[in-house]
């Protein structure tokens, strides 16, 4: 069943949300070569706390840690461990905060240092698909319209859509219905109407789709090898147009 927000509801969710936009806008300095992806979750999970929120990751379906950090051909979920960043690297970081009962998440993609050309046109890519998704959640339209805007900006730039995992209703709980997927048919499944609250997140990889999930029983990683990259925002259906939850300012 999805659940519709009243506004007052909304209002509440946007405080989380707010949590996770300052945490993960603040990372974007403390991520750079040399650092542990487990130094980079101690500084987001003391930030969290400071601003009075709680890791909604930390214990959840029993994953060990307060953030995911994804490195590379690391595509989501990403166990936060020993490994140094190197000039290069693109980093998933996905964050999540609970606060008075309810829920934000988002994740950015940050590169190291200097990248390669293609690893800037997937980040730039990926990002610009979230915000083709977000374009589509509109009163009337489809879910569906959000997945088929995002699958057809990332092939259109010979890139592929990871399928096994999607985005998904967010609210009292981390994950509500509906599922989002990132690829699909335009005009196709539940109507989107006001008081839903998504949170669409485009997982793209630079080869195949194709992703395995390692033996922590978390870690996804691309099955060729090559590299993601993952952008996701908390939004809110709203009659005047989506409302970003989860963006500083």
């Amino acid at each position: 069943m999805i659940v519709l927000k009243s506004q007052e509801e909304i209002e509440k969710m946007a405080r989380p949300c707010r949590i996770v936009a300052e945490v993960l806008e603040s990372l974007r300095e403390v991520v750079s070569a040399g650092i542990t992806t487990r130094e980079i979750e101690s500084f987001a999970d003391s930030r969290i706390r400071s601003l009075g929120g709680r890791s909604a990751f930390k214990g959840y379906r029993g994953y060990p840690a307060s953030i995911c950090v994804s490195v590379n051909e690391q595509v989501v979920h990403g166990i936060p461990s020993s490994r140094r960043l190197l000039e290069g690297d693109l980093v998933s970081v996905d964050v999540g905060v609970v606060l008075d009962g309810f829920y934000g998440d988002a994740a950015v993609t940050i590169p190291v240092g200097d990248v390669s050309r293609e690893d800037a046109r997937l980040l730039k890519v990926t990002e610009e698909s979230l915000y083709r998704g977000i374009g589509q959640a509109v009163e009337g339209n489809r879910l569906f319209d959000i997945s088929h805007a995002i699958q057809r900006h990332v092939e259109e730039n010979g890139f592929s859509v990871v399928r096994l995992f999607v985005g998904h209703g967010i609210g009292r709980e981390m994950h509500e219905e509906p599922q989002i997927p990132n690829y699909g048919p335009a005009g196709q499944g539940p109507r989107l109407k006001k008081g839903m609250t998504l949170a669409i997140e485009p997982m793209v990889n630079a080869g195949t789709f194709e992703v395995k999930v390692l033996q922590d029983g978390w870690t996804a990683v691309t099955l060729d090898n090559r590299k993601s990259a993952h952008f996701e925002h908390t939004i809110a259906v709203t009659d005047s147009g989506p409302i970003i939850l989860t963006k500083v300012g």
